[in-house]
Order: C-alpha cells, then sequence, then structure tokens
C-alpha cells in the first residue's frame, strides 16, 4: 500500500499490483467529499510498468491532471 496524498479538497490513494507475468498494473482512487456525500472516482491505467514505483508515479501524475482539469473554470460554448 502507498500513502494518500491530500489534495485541496481530494484524497489521492496510488494502487498498485502486479499481473501474472510480473510487470505492474496502476490505478489510483480520487475521493472527496464527507460522510454520506463522498465520492470516489477509481481510474485503472493500462500500460505496463517493470517497477512498481513507475507504476505509482504514473498513476500520481495522472490524478493530478483530473484534478487540475477540475479546478479550471469552465468555458462557455
Amino acid at each position: 500500500m502507498y500513502p494518500s496524498i491530500q489534495v485541496g479538497k481530494y484524497l489521492v490513494s496510488p494502487l498498485v499490483r502486479r499481473d501474472q507475468a510480473g510487470r505492474y498494473i496502476a490505478s489510483v482512487s480520487i475521493r472527496s467529499g464527507h460522510a454520506s456525500m463522498t465520492q470516489d472516482r477509481l481510474m485503472r491505467f493500462t500500460p505496463f510498468f517493470e517497477s512498481a514505483q513507475a507504476a505509482v508515479e504514473f498513476a500520481k501524475t495522472e490524478a493530478f491532471s483530473y484534478i487540475r482539469a477540475r479546478s479550471l473554470p469552465a468555458v462557455p460554448a
């Protein structure tokens, strides 16, 4: 298990597992809210990684990109 990171109102939790070939697969949980209003987005990624650290870094980078995109103001059509 890798430590979660608080980013503003979001809690980012990178997750890594190994497949049968020994490669690493990354995913990340992005949680916000409290109690019954909690929302949790789970993102699973298709690239394989040779190390757990590379998988964690990829998952964190993708989570930070998602959070950054959510914090930008909406552009009117």
